[in-house]
């Protein structure tokens, strides 16, 4: 029981004093149960107390471990009644999998298909399921093989009996391995690639050289694509390819083949949209202005979102508008409605004089919640457009909710310690739930101080506009402490806190960052040492008070620096200094320039979902968006450029 709660019930508890017994009682049976699910996962049944624990909101997760410890023996018919019982629980789901698994490994593909609900969901249980399909129904097991087959990577080996038998029919032949054999070469699988080139027959030698050939110079795709395999059934696949293998090393020797064997191959729209999609994207990325004439007539074909980014940012480095314009009007509809990409449309049409036109592209771009809507709302006048839903239980439907089994077991887990578990019970809810029950849970997240979970629960359940739960007040005493000591806006360490850790206090990133703000050892030892705590540890700094402190005073060192400027102590923040210094070193001058040409796609998203989140921090505390502001005047007005560091 939190400390809280139990403060206030304290007096009442005292006051019925008759009811002690039970509460013991409860007391007893979740200790009880803390030690069965210890000892059912070490397989130490024998050490269970059975008599203590039935009737338990967990007893469900004791008998999860007892029956998958009896797989593969334990019979369909078990399992399908454990599946039945526990269907509104993760716990199902998990025992399925479990069966599939173990009776395909064991050979009992009876048991597995009596217990399969249709197509698993992941790759080794579908390896199982289509080679107990064999004997049942061939066509389906030749099917799904191949397209477990027909993929430019490894498969686990759970597929190897499906796959060698798919072979030895036929169903799998060389035409089928040379096509997997592209694939691999395609995702620069160069051991795959090998592996299927000796599995191929004589009649595929000439293609195998011919692969090998292109892969050291692709410019022999020209002089060796025009027939490749028997009857020249490989060729297709070899030229996609061939094509888009070489753009990695070299888009403009990739496009020079394209160019000159596209019209002798019959590719489909959407393999030619996905081979001019690489070599585009490749040349992008290394800045190849040669080929920005293909690119551009080319472009209006593609769907992707990824390579119009990578054009427009180029077009924004050039300074050329027209282009920009252009770029934005081939967009697909989603990707141009954008607020980043309507707010660069009113910045390109503004500075080739069409005011009215670039009026309209704001007030586009100011009608999201986005860093770049802000900013437009801003050119516009206008206050920001939250675009908040809200949602209230009343205490009556919070009861009830409370009753549910999925949350009656959900808080069993977390009282007994076991929180991942809990977490896993709870989201699994989620994705079950009606929208209008996943608002309830997310109602009673919130009712309950779940920070993590709350915030969990709206990206799980979709709730994008649900901002009061996306954002809530978590640790707001120490942000506003330590904000107020650090004279740093403690509605941007909200704001950093909730996007580096969705405010997971145990948060660890692969790099090594530790706790809500995200600090790195090094980062966290040299601040301590300078704040008077010395190297706090490892999980000294989980500690949430600990972690915002020396966040709050790291962002500050960091502001300082960039001469009071947030947005280059943000990007620092993600990025380290030094790279900041080198952006601003080379920057054009202007913010929104700034903020768009940061070269690592990380930081420019985190410096815009930071300064965003901030004003919806600090919108909430409000209750208004008046006289809120995305940027200080000085940070729009300011010249980025290396005379904004401060040694």
């Amino acid at each position: 029981m939190p400390f809280a709660l139990f403060r206030r019930l304290a007096p009442l508890l005292a006051a019925t004093a008759l009811c002690t017994p039970s509460l013991a009682s409860a007391q007893a049976s979740d200790g009880a149960m803390r030690s069965a699910l210890e000892a059912a996962r070490s397989g130490n049944f024998q050490q269970i107390n059975d008599a203590a624990i039935r009737g338990h909101e967990l007893e469900g997760y004791v008998a999860y471990y007892r029956l998958r410890d009896r797989l593969p023996n334990a019979s369909p018919q078990e399992v399908l009644g454990y599946i039945s019982a526990n269907a509104d629980a993760p716990l199902g789901d998990w025992m399925r999998e479990q069966a599939i698994l173990r009776y395909g490994r064991a050979g009992r593909y009876g048991d597995l298909l009596a217990v399969a609900n249709g197509v698993p969901a992941t790759t080794a249980e579908q390896c199982y399921y289509y080679t107990a399909q064999l004997g049942q129904n061939p066509s389906q097991a030749a099917q799904g093989g191949r397209e477990l087959w027909n993929v430019g990577s490894s498969q686990p080996d759970a597929c190897d009996t499906l796959f060698s038998t798919l072979r030895a029919r036929g169903d799998i032949g060389d035409l089928e391995i040379f096509q997997r054999m592209m694939l691999a070469w395609e995702n620069g699988e160069d051991g795959l690639v090998s592996y299927l080139g000796r599995q191929l027959g004589p009649a595929w030698s000439s293609a195998v050289a011919a692969q090998q050939s292109v892969d050291i110079s692709p410019s022999r795709l020209a002089s060796v694509g025009s027939c490749v395999g028997p009857n020249c059934a490989g060729t297709e696949d070899f030229v996609r390819a061939a094509v888009i293998a070489g753009a990695e090393t070299s888009a403009a020797s990739a496009l020079n083949g394209w160019q000159q064997v596209s019209t002798r191959v019959n590719l489909s729209a959407q393999a030619r949209q996905s081979l001019e999609r690489e070599i585009m994207y490749h040349a992008l990325r290394r800045d190849q202005r040669e080929l920005l004439g293909w690119i551009d007539g080319a472009l209006p074909t593609q769907q992707d979102a990824e390579v119009f980014e990578l054009r427009a940012r180029l077009a924004i480095r050039d300074r050329d508008w027209g282009a920009l314009e252009r770029t934005v009007a081939a967009m697909p509809a989603e990707v141009q409605g954008k607020a980043r990409w309507q707010y660069w449309l009113g910045r390109a049409l503004t500075l080739r004089g069409q005011q009215t036109a670039a009026q309209a592209a704001f007030t586009r771009a100011a009608g999201q919640r986005d860093f770049f809507g802000f900013v437009a709302a801003d050119r516009l006048g206008q206050p920001y457009n939250l675009n908040m839903e809200s949602h209230h239980s009343s205490d009556a439907e919070r009861s009830q909710v409370a009753n549910w089994p999925t949350v009656r077991r959900t808080e069993a887990l977390l009282r007994v310690g076991q929180e991942g578990l809990a977490n896993l019970e709870w989201y699994h809810a989620v994705r079950k739930a009606s929208p209008a029950d996943a608002r309830r849970l997310a109602d009673y997240a919130a009712s309950r101080g779940w920070h993590v979970r709350l915030v969990q629960t709206t990206i799980v359940g979709k709730m994008l506009d649900a901002l009061p739960w996306r954002f809530p007040e978590a640790y707001r005493a120490d942000f506003q402490r330590w904000g107020q000591a650090n004279a740093v806006d403690p509605y941007l360490l909200m704001g950093i806190a909730r996007r580096e850790s969705a405010y997971n206090p145990e948060a660890l990133s692969p790099a090594g960052a530790r706790g809500l703000m995200q600090l790195m050892p090094g980062t966290a030892a040299l601040v301590g040492r300078q704040v008077g705590i010395g190297d706090p540890g490892p999980y000294g700094v989980l500690d949430p008070a600990t972690n915002i402190r020396l966040g709050s005073t790291y962002i500050r060192d960091m502001i300082a620096r960039y001469s009071g400027n947030r947005i280059a102590a943000a990007a620092a923040y993600n990025a380290g200094p030094h790279r900041v210094d080198n952006w601003l070193a080379r920057s054009p001058g202007e913010f929104d320039l700034f903020v768009e040409e940061i070269p690592f796609k990380e930081t420019r998203r985190y410096v815009r979902a930071v300064l965003e989140y901030r004003v919806v921090f600090e919108s909430l505390a409000k209750g208004s968006t008046q006289g809120v502001q995305v940027l200080t005047p000085a940070e729009k007005t300011a010249r980025y450029d290396a005379g904004m560091v401060r040694r």
